[in-house]
């Protein structure tokens, strides 16, 4: 009988440390689909099941002990259970959960976020998927168009008016110049045609497509929306050039800039403006910001965001600013994801990267590190990502999915568990956690080097 493959030995040591959650997980599996509440969490042979979290680690319940760098996709820059933050809201939720009104909060936490991002005014909903679509309606209603500019990869939210041209199949993208309009889940029909026509797909960091798509929809685009770093393709920022280059041409055609900061909002103090020196016209902000609980904001002009009331732009939510979101914000901001803590997870983040650098070169793999603010993730390509199709084409998914394994049954998460995700380090990691990370990931490059013929050689498609 031949022996074990690299990813089949993996596979058995996970299967044999988390027991407890694969039985949860096949009870799950036939309540929900797929045995999860979001896409985002499938994993093989099964996903694991949490139990309790706090600063940089995670306990399944197995009872197995994690440094965890998925961070809820970004979410918790405060790190888990942060104990300033948990101690206020445990005291604020004597006064109450909810209460369908606005309070004194509600005006504190917009002066804060108003000013801290330099915008005039703001609206609070709960998750990045209705703050773009808010974004996307001021836009329309703003500029009296119906098309929306995205790019190819990127995501925005769940909702139809966005969920085009996110994770496309490129044997129906279309030219990588012009990209075709392919909605997510063809051909199962989830984005109506109609909608699908109204929003146009992008390359990212193509200057030059870009000039040419304008001069054909430019006149009927009402805003451009992206993600500055692309996450949904691992890390892929904005060429800084780039970034100029659509602040003018929006101008020229009097079309909006929309920023999606729900994951860089947490990046850098004053989100991606800080760091193109690019300013949108609306910025939604979300994930980080709220410290774990679910909230976001959208912020613009006073003249943008004047049109939204009654009989005019509609906008509600009944946990729209909901005291506990609000004073987590506001404690967040305030007191948690300040300069300095944020430079220190920028820091780490550096010193991580730099590891997995080194831990490359001397394995002699053919991968990369890419590493902005406190995100970062390693391709398993030596070549350069800029577009969603360089990812398709270049990144290999076997090495990835080994060395999640191999990280994972060690007891480090290093990444949201997909390989088009990213790490996130939070201000409650540690330098002896990017130490261990790095230990450990070494013993797995060394096995992973040792048997490159069966590991590493790995060609599959998600």
């Amino acid at each position: 009988m031949s022996e074990k493959t690299l990813t089949e030995e993996y596979v058995s040591k996970f299967s044999e440390k988390t027991p407890k959650s694969r039985e949860i997980w096949l009870k799950l599996r036939k309540l929900t689909p797929y045995g999860v509440h979001s896409n985002w969490r499938v994993f093989e042979p099964h996903p694991l099941m949490l139990q309790k979290a706090k600063g940089s680690r995670v306990w399944d319940v197995d009872g197995n002990e994690y440094i965890d760098y998925t961070m809820a996709f970004g979410a918790l820059v405060v790190g888990h259970a942060n104990p300033v933050l948990l101690e206020k809201v445990k005291q604020k939720m004597d006064e109450g959960t909810i209460y369908g009104y606005e309070t004194e909060l509600s005006c504190k936490l917009s002066e804060v976020v108003t000013r801290r991002y330099g915008f005039d005014m703001v609206r609070f909903s709960n998750t990045g998927s209705e703050g773009t679509l808010l974004a996307i309606r001021l836009a329309r209603v703003a500029t009296g168009r119906s098309k929306i500019l995205k790019f190819e990869g990127h995501y925005h939210g769940s909702h139809e008016l966005l969920m085009v041209g996110v994770k496309p199949d490129l044997k129906h993208a279309g030219h990588p110049k012009k990209p075709r309009s392919v909605p997510t889940g063809f051909p199962y029909h989830v984005v109506p045609k109609e909608l699908a026509e109204n929003v146009v797909v992008a390359p990212w960091n193509d200057a030059e497509a870009i000039e040419e798509i304008m001069k054909v929809h430019g006149n009927d685009i009402a805003a451009i929306i992206m993600e500055p770093v692309a996450m949904n393709m691992g890390v892929v920022p904005a060429k800084k050039d780039f970034m100029v280059f659509l602040r003018k041409i929006a101008n020229e055609y009097n079309s909006l800039l929309i920023f999606d900061e729900v994951k860089t909002s947490g990046m850098w103090y004053r989100g991606a403006q800080e760091y193109f020196g690019v300013k949108p016209d609306i910025m939604v902000a979300a994930k980080a910001i709220g410290g774990g609980f679910p909230f976001a904001a959208v912020l613009a002009s006073k003249e943008l965001l004047e049109l939204v009331g009654p009989r005019k732009v509609p906008h509600g939510g009944t946990f729209n600013a909901n005291p506990l979101s609000v004073y987590a914000a506001y404690v967040t901001l305030t007191e948690l994801l300040t300069e300095s803590n944020l430079a220190y997870t920028h820091k780490l983040s550096e010193e991580l990267a730099k590891g997995y650098r080194d831990i490359i070169e001397d394995k002699g793999f053919e991968a990369h590190v890419v590493q902005v603010a406190n995100k970062g993730t390693i391709y398993f390509s030596r070549e350069e990502i800029n577009t969603w199709r360089d990812f398709v084409l270049k990144v290999k998914w076997g090495p990835w999915y080994v060395w999640t394994l191999g990280m994972v049954i060690r007891g480090i998460i290093p990444q949201a568990m997909a390989y088009d995700e990213q790490w996130t380090i939070s201000i409650m990691h540690t330098r002896d956690d990017i130490q261990k990370t790095l230990e450990v990931a070494n013993i797995v490059a060394a096995e992973m080097k040792g048997r490159a013929t069966e590991a590493i050689a790995i060609e599959e498609s998600i």
